[in-house]
């Protein structure tokens, strides 16, 4: 039987992952998932590809305050930081896209640059704001906050499996990011499915998740290595892409409860 065997949100996008037995859904994807990000001086973006040092920065969600986005980070040799965002709107960029934000404050902008040694103001992505997933694979609607482009990622453990078979070393899923993890198939078998179910919740797997160097940052030390991404290209490259995952879309079931649970059994629906 497949069934769904870890869960992960990264509040702060390109920051450390937080491991969850159970997740409701959002209009945005798993809740509160990537709803915070920190920007350069023009509003662009930061993310490991750039700053590695990102991985090492922890969230703890407060969740008496999760309609003010109250966020808590901790990093080596920083202070802890309690943040609540102003009501200062600003604009934050993600790829091609400009979105609406709120801006967290001088305070969290100077524990952020102070760590990264960097220029870093950190947002939070509004309730009201509407950022389409590409209406090449999405249909209109579908949204999803700071994430690179679709509201949830999925990778099986077959994969991961098949992948550290082929390493000297072997690596944890957490440098992969995903929000779903599915176990009991075979490597590789969700490039194949193209909607599945778990609990009340259908997903639709839209794209394939074309991989940057970020996988080769080990994530408890921010190292940089060759692998696994080396490894990855001698038998997952299509079209000069490196491919591992599924981008995915949910569509909570009529008068579902639009929550999961590790251990719900996966339905592969096509």
């Amino acid at each position: 039987m497949i069934k769904l065997s870890q869960l992960s949100i990264y509040p702060l996008k390109s920051c450390a992952q937080i491991a969850l037995d159970q997740a409701r859904l959002s209009p945005f994807g798993l809740e509160l998932d990537r709803r915070w990000m920190l920007i350069d001086e023009q509003g662009v973006m930061l993310t490991q590809r750039k700053h590695a040092r990102m991985c090492l920065i922890e969230s703890r969600l407060n969740h008496g305050q999760l309609s003010m986005g109250q966020l808590s980070v901790s990093a080596p040799g920083m202070q802890p930081l309690d943040i609540t965002p102003s009501n200062n709107k600003t604009n934050a960029t993600v790829w091609e896209d400009t979105c609406n934000a709120y801006d967290c404050g001088d305070e969290a902008s100077h524990w952020f640059s102070s760590f990264l040694n960097t220029p870093a103001r950190l947002v939070y992505f509004p309730d009201d704001e509407l950022r389409q997933v590409d209406l090449d694979y999405a249909q209109p609607g579908d949204i999803t906050a700071f994430s690179d482009g679709f509201p949830y990622l999925l990778i099986s453990q077959a994969s991961l499996d098949d992948l550290n078979s082929r390493l000297e070393s072997p690596v944890e899923m957490n440098r992969f990011r995903p929000n779903l993890v599915v176990a009991g198939n075979e490597a590789f078998a969700e490039d194949q499915w193209k909607r599945i179910r778990i609990g009340e919740i259908e997903f639709s797997l839209v794209k394939p998740c074309s991989r940057c160097t970020i996988p080769s940052i080990n994530p408890a030390t921010a190292e940089k290595t060759a692998e696994p991404v080396k490894t990855l290209a001698s038998y997952r490259l299509r079209d000069k892409k490196i491919f591992f995952g599924q981008n995915v879309i949910a569509h909570v079931i009529s008068h579902g409860s639009g929550v999961l649970e590790v251990g719900m059994p996966v339905e592969i629906l096509e």
